[in-house]
């Protein structure tokens, strides 16, 4: 791996571009042979050049926004899925991009046709570039270090990957720091798991002196650190770390895009809001919707509003618990609405009012938000923000991630904040939609999330 580690970058860059090419000749070669005629203008050679062009931007935007070129990365079903996904979103608006040229619909079997082309073109790459990452890039050989907390969660993770990691030891930071230095000699790599500080800079910076790659779970501190400033005391440089406040025209310019994206949402899924409605209504003749208090920015208090997806008397216990893997609480109608998210659309016109942003914190409820501050005060840091519809927490996590993970996440949302990033996480959101595993509910006899802070050291 030391002999090629330094051309992976090259490699990837190639790969991408090989499957880009690819798909874009497909297009290529149904724009000349049915696209064009089709839009009813001749077009000039150049013409021709600039549609190819335009196609091949917007794949190039979507690969990167969900990651369909990130191979030898991200796992080889995934980089599929996000490259199937960015080429139909891509090929959804080349048809109303000829369609409008047009002035009518097109036979949409043409475009069929050739998704299905790229999809082949999609898989024989995927299991080609993901053979020569595998090969010219073998597993790294890694020693775990960790402390007072579990780190199995984070070795499961790991081991999900093992065509990239590979932790061959465990040693707990009570070993000692020279023991662990001489550890370290044998292995690739390093993973830290909830070191103290004190002893993780000393392992950082030997592993760092011997050229060694280091992975670290970031404690809230480094997420704060990582988004300060570089500034200058006349020669002493000096690291300012904000206060995570939206600035005035930040939170002016948020909340008109609020109102424009929530608006033009409502106006095109109003179809499925009253087919949603019609099949909740059907499914046991209760309630449509389902009303629950959250908690928004400040700690303010609001009704969040979601198409019923549990029994009507699903928490007669009077007790506050997430929905577990398999919750016979969860009609069979929730459970669907539920997987493609159709339950949060009534969220819209939560946004309408004010009380929530397009993208931010998802909102807890009271009682399970103080459980988890009990544990872990730095919990409440998520509500310098309007909660949201969603979020880094939704895009990168699970629906049963632990709070303190939860909270890094939304940490790193909150002290990054910009309006590009709000629009990336809303291009991204469409990902996840058909992801099964980001909606996972809690194991079952759960209650909250299963909590896994001890708090900053």
């Amino acid at each position: 791996m030391k002999n090629y580690e330094q051309y992976k970058r090259p490699i990837r860059f190639f790969t991408a571009a090989a499957i880009l090419a690819a798909e874009i000749g497909v297009y290529w070669v149904a724009w000349n042979g049915y696209f064009s005629q089709a839009a009813g203008t001749p077009f000039f050679r150049k013409g021709d050049w600039l549609m190819a062009a335009v196609y091949g931007l917007m794949l190039l935007f979507f690969s990167r926004m969900y990651g369909g070129l990130k191979v030898g990365y991200l796992e080889r079903g995934n980089v599929l899925y996000s490259q199937m996904l960015s080429v139909a979103l891509v090929n959804a608006f080349t048809y109303l991009q000829i369609a409008l040229l047009a002035k009518r619909f097109l036979n949409p079997i043409p475009f069929l046709v050739m998704l299905a082309a790229q999809a082949v073109a999609a898989c024989l790459w995927a299991f080609l570039a993901n053979r020569l990452f595998e090969k010219l890039f073998p597993p790294r050989q890694m020693l775990l270090v960790y402390g007072n907390r579990p780190s199995l969660a984070l070795m499961d993770k790991m081991n999900c990957r093992k065509d990239r990691y590979r932790i061959q030891k465990m040693v707990h930071v009570d070993a000692g720091l020279e023991a662990i230095r001489q550890m370290a000699r044998g292995y690739e790599a390093v993973v830290i798991c909830d070191v103290p500080s004190a002893i993780r800079n000393q392992i950082l910076k030997h592993c760092y002196s011997e050229n060694k790659r280091v992975y670290m779970t970031p404690k809230i501190s480094d997420i704060l650190v990582r988004s300060a400033e570089d500034i200058n005391l006349f020669d002493t440089p000096l690291i300012m770390a904000r206060n995570g406040q939206m600035s005035i025209e930040q939170a002016l310019f948020k909340r008109s895009m609020d109102i424009a994206f929530a608006g033009a949402a409502c106006l095109v899924s109003l179809p499925l809001i009253l087919a949603t409605a019609v099949a909740v209504k059907l499914q046991d003749g209760g309630p449509v919707l389902y009303k629950q208090k959250r908690l928004t920015i400040h700690g303010q208090e609001f009704y969040v509003y979601k198409f019923r997806s549990m029994r009507v008397d699903a928490e007669k216990d009077g007790v506050a618990r997430l929905a577990s893997n398999g919750d016979s609480r969860v009609t069979p109608v929730g459970s669907f609405i539920r997987k493609v998210r159709l339950d949060e659309l009534p969220q819209l016109f939560n946004i309408l009012k004010g009380d929530m942003s397009i993208v931010g914190p998802r909102p807890e409820r009271p009682e399970i938000a103080r459980q988890y501050e009990s544990e872990m005060p730095e919990f409440r840091y998520r509500l310098r923000v309007k909660a949201g519809l969603t979020g880094y927490a939704q895009i990168f996590g699970k629906y049963n991630t632990t709070p303190y993970d939860k909270l890094k996440l939304d940490l790193h949302y909150i002290q990054n904040y910009s309006l590009m990033l709000d629009l990336k996480l809303m291009v991204q959101t469409v990902k996840i939609l058909f992801m099964r595993e980001s909606t996972e509910g809690v194991a079952a006899g759960q209650i909250t999330a299963a909590f896994e802070n001890n708090g900053e050291k």
